[in-house]
């Protein structure tokens, strides 16, 4: 089964996004800030971080940038997922490092099968 880490200070946003990528068959990991996220990362890597970018204590473009400067998690896809989309916004969290970009609220119909898409194995 594939784990899927979830990071978003919003219990509400944390709760569905958990419930429908239970639904879909993940495994889901939870946290609510950035720094926590990373220990949870080094313990046992997920397969996927969908990672909001408006979190305490570490924001989600820092937490990425973290991610993807560490070897050990480089590989692991990060999803930006934001409610504050503005102009640059999804620039940025590419510049950072994410490997996708989505909005909230998350269209249910499709949000599985983008995750899906992140975690489909790539020809080399």
């Amino acid at each position: 089964m594939k784990r899927v880490l979830v990071v978003d200070d919003d219990a509400i946003s944390r709760k569905l996004t958990s419930k429908i990528l239970g639904y879909a068959g993940y495994q889901v990991e939870q946290s609510s800030n950035g720094l926590e996220a990373l220990q949870l990362m080094r313990t046992a890597p997920p397969c996927l971080v969908l990672v909001d970018l408006q979190l305490p204590a570490m924001d989600g473009l820092e937490l990425t940038r973290c991610v993807k400067a560490d070897p050990s998690t480089r590989h692991i896809p990060v999803v930006a997922v934001t409610a504050h989309a503005m102009k640059g916004t999804e620039q940025s969290a590419m510049a950072a490092g994410c490997d996708g970009f989505m909005t909230k609220p998350l269209d249910t119909r499709r949000f599985t099968q983008v995750i899906a898409s992140f975690l489909a194995p790539r020809a080399k």
